[in-house]
């Protein structure tokens, strides 16, 4: 078998993740990595055991590099993504798409016009049990949608001393809590749903006006704690904590929260969607178990087991039930689906898997909640 290679583009928190969920796909070699220098790219490699290390513009100059993962800070997601599209190169990009939607206009275009593989890392939609509610809904077991509930809570800045790019917006964007993980609750909200969002209501709330900016380099979820005099005060104009309200394109309506100071959450989303039939809910801090609610008989409990769910979910389960399956294989199930069609050598017509369509959509509803924040009113999508 000849080995699909890939390039990784930065290593921080999601680099890696990447980097050991394609090293689990039989058909992908990791090759080799960039950062923003030489000398850096060389360290991270030997760390990782990857062969080869370089800066963004070496890398894409190497033509046995057919695939490029794209794992750095929001503001170069649209720079790096065209120029890895322009050298012939298959994308697989981080959350979000780009900074803006002209942006990520500009970039489903050029991917649609260069008929190579596109993806946005929306990996959450992976887990067996999600794939499961979306084809439970499909076949009609949940009926009408009447109402969704849901959230997405962390505490890693729980702290006025908690301190990541992600708080600076020339970086990170004009949102962060929505943006970050929002983006993922809206996505897998109408994934598993099929509908539309159509409207939305926001309330944004920053906890921490001022935090404080560690003089020295901490990585994201590395819980280093430095001195008083190790950090400078920096002003915050992005929200901890977001409320939204939702109208979705069958007349009925959803609410979400949104928070990343809600201590003892380190990474939980939860949803709990109530439709005509049955309700369903789950938490992906344990991914392994949906309850089921019913009005007129007993409540139930699905197993993550692939001799219990509906065989459309199947191929996103690798183990045994009662052989728990969690986050490192999202990515993994994820870049199966991707690297299937990197294969074939071209965007399928009906993608299984998330692509810059997708992203732009999530850019899309992101945008329009800042809008509502903003004007402190309802704002229509289109």
């Amino acid at each position: 078998m000849q080995k699909i290679k890939v390039g990784v583009v930065g290593t921080g928190f999601i680099g890696p993740a990447h980097i050991e969920a394609l090293r689990r796909l039989p058909n992908v070699e990791v090759a080799a990595l960039c950062e923003v220098s030489q000398e850096l790219a060389e360290s991270k490699a030997a760390q990782l055991g990857i062969e080869r290390a370089y800066t963004f513009e070496e890398l894409l100059k190497q033509e046995d590099i057919q695939a490029v993962h794209i794992c750095t800070p929001n503001f170069l997601h649209y720079n790096q993504s065209k120029a890895a599209l322009e050298a012939g190169k298959h994308v697989i990009c981080e959350k979000p798409l780009a900074k803006d939607l002209h942006e990520a206009e500009e970039l489903v275009q050029l991917a649609a016009k260069s008929g190579l593989v596109n993806a946005v890392h929306f990996n959450l939609r992976y887990y067996p049990l999600a794939r499961q509610m979306k084809v439970m809904r499909e076949k009609g077991e949940l009926g009408e949608v009447y109402s969704i509930i849901g959230s997405y809570l962390q505490d890693w800045l729980f702290y006025e001393t908690d301190y990541n790019w992600r708080l600076e917006p020339d970086k990170s964007g004009d949102s962060r809590a929505i943006a970050d993980i929002g983006s993922h609750l809206m996505d897998i909200i109408e994934y598993i749903t099929g509908l539309k969002t159509v409207a939305v209501m926001a309330d944004f709330n920053t906890i921490h006006k001022t935090r404080k900016k560690p003089l020295k380099p901490v990585e994201t979820y590395s819980g280093k704690m430095l001195q008083p005099e190790d950090y400078a005060d920096v002003p915050i104009n992005t929200e901890d904590h977001a409320n939204v309200l939702l109208r979705f394109d069958n007349g009925n309506r959803g609410v979400i929260t949104v928070s990343q100071v809600s201590a003892g959450r380190k990474n939980q989303m939860k949803l709990e969607i109530a439709g005509s039939k049955k309700t369903f809910a789950w938490n992906s801090e344990a991914p392994n178990e949906m309850w089921i609610g019913n009005r007129d008989g007993f409540n139930e409990n699905l197993m993550r087991d692939p001799a219990l769910v509906h065989a459309e979910a199947r191929s996103v389960i690798s183990f045994p039930g009662g052989h728990n399956e969690g986050f490192p294989d999202t990515s993994k199930q994820m870049f199966k689906e991707v690297y299937e069609a990197i294969a074939a050598g071209k965007q399928p017509e009906n993608p299984t898997f998330p692509t810059f369509a997708d992203g732009y959509r999530e850019l899309l509803i992101c945008e329009k909640i800042l809008e509502s924040n903003r004007k402190q009113g309802w704002i229509s999508i289109e």
